[in-house]
């Protein structure tokens, strides 16, 4: 069982401030992780966007967008990594085929730990958890 949280509108502006910090540091991250590992996997991008996907870690269009969620920056960077690498992966293969996983592997030859570890804590990835563990109260009072 979940327990809600009512904030007040105070307490939701400063949640959301929160999210745009993390935001803004998940994409100097992927930026930075994106031009470490391009050289490795080819192809060419056109734009890095971030963004709080529900349902999706990452996307790589046929026009060269990378989209990331920004709650990765809550996870491990190995974990990190391994989704960079890839959307990357897709802009040579934009599929899962037996070739994309090889090449994904080829880069990051331990990825399927990492994806297990996303499988497994991904739920655990929030700005509201993260700010938890850190002892700051989501409640100002």
């Amino acid at each position: 069982m979940t327990n809600i949280i009512y904030l007040t509108p105070a307490e939701t502006r400063r949640l959301e401030a929160f999210k745009r910090r993390y935001r803004e540091e998940a994409r100097k991250k992927f930026e930075e992780r994106v031009a470490f590992y391009h050289p490795l996997t080819g192809g060419h991008y056109t734009s890095i966007t971030v963004r709080d996907q529900k349902s999706r870690w990452g996307s790589c269009s046929s026009r060269g967008t990378l989209s990331f969620n920004y709650r990765l920056i809550f996870a491990p960077l190995p974990v990190l990594d391994y989704v960079v690498v890839h959307e990357l992966c897709h802009l040579t293969h934009m599929n899962h085929s037996k070739e994309f996983w090889g090449k994904v592997s080829s880069v990051l030859p331990d990825y399927k730990t990492q994806r297990q570890w996303l499988k497994d804590h991904g739920a655990e990835l929030s700005a509201e958890l993260h700010m938890e563990k850190l002892g700051i109260p989501l409640r100002l009072s």
